[in-house]
């Protein structure tokens, strides 16, 4: 047979009362927590015995879980009455204009200017925060610095290997057309084209081409070419 069906009201007696609410309080808690794993939702529980003593559960934080509900409920609230929304907005553009005027006062202290105002304290806290500015700055610019030499290697490794592979191709393309020219012309031809080619060479070298050149006439040579001369008397 099932279990009979509990009446639904408070329990007279204080025993039986604090026994059913340690063991509902335990089952409450357990179905709280495999609702926020099972389903993935953020769960707040708050319990309060009779005795004021405080048990809560918060699959986050219940200070999240707080906040999340009272700005939920502030939403309603204000879309319900349109005279609070606005004053709502009202609040929020004069906290976001008061957020505006300190930043800006904040970037220009940075800067240097409008410090006629701040005491020692403050100028002290203004000068270490723009020393840690500084050197994060640094720091930034001498990993960027580190990353561009590093490319730079890199790229002349590149560079390097393709230079080295382009002179294995010359080669190779060298050493193919020999063999053309051993099939073409033969091996004597292609020592005759080479002895000539050195013969030049060797001319070239010993007398410069490009020199001017004097010829001059011996006197014998000159003399004879003269005309003779011819006696009419």
């Amino acid at each position: 047979m099932g279990r009979g069906k509990i009446a639904i009201r408070r329990i007279d007696n204080s025993t039986s009362r604090q026994v059913t609410f340690s063991k509902r309080r335990s089952g409450l808690l357990k179905k709280a927590k495999e609702l926020s794993i099972l389903c993935d939702a953020e769960v707040g529980l708050i319990v309060f015995s009779s005795t004021e003593k405080l048990y809560d559960f918060a699959s986050t934080s219940m200070k999240s879980v707080l906040e999340r509900y009272t700005k939920l409920n502030e939403e309603n609230y204000h879309l319900n009455n349109p005279t609070s929304e606005i004053k709502f907005w009202q609040r929020e553009a004069s906290s976001l204009g008061q957020q505006l005027l300190y930043l800006q006062q904040c970037h220009r202290q940075l800067l240097g200017e409008e410090l006629s105002g701040l005491s020692i304290n403050d100028l002290q806290n203004l000068e270490n925060q723009l020393e840690k500015s500084l050197k994060g700055v640094r720091i930034k610019k001498e990993q960027t610095l580190s990353e561009e030499i590093k490319e730079l290697h890199m790229k002349g490794n590149l560079i390097q290997q393709e230079n080295i592979e382009l002179r294995k191709k010359k080669h190779v393309v060298s050493q193919e057309n020999a063999v053309l020219q051993k099939k073409v012309y033969g091996p004597e031809s292609i020592s005759a084209v080479n002895g000539v080619n050195h013969i030049t060479h060797g001319v070239h070298k010993e007398y410069d081409v490009n020199s001017p050149i004097n010829l001059e006439l011996s006197q014998s040579q000159s003399q004879n070419r003269k005309k003779p001369d011819v006696n009419l008397g």
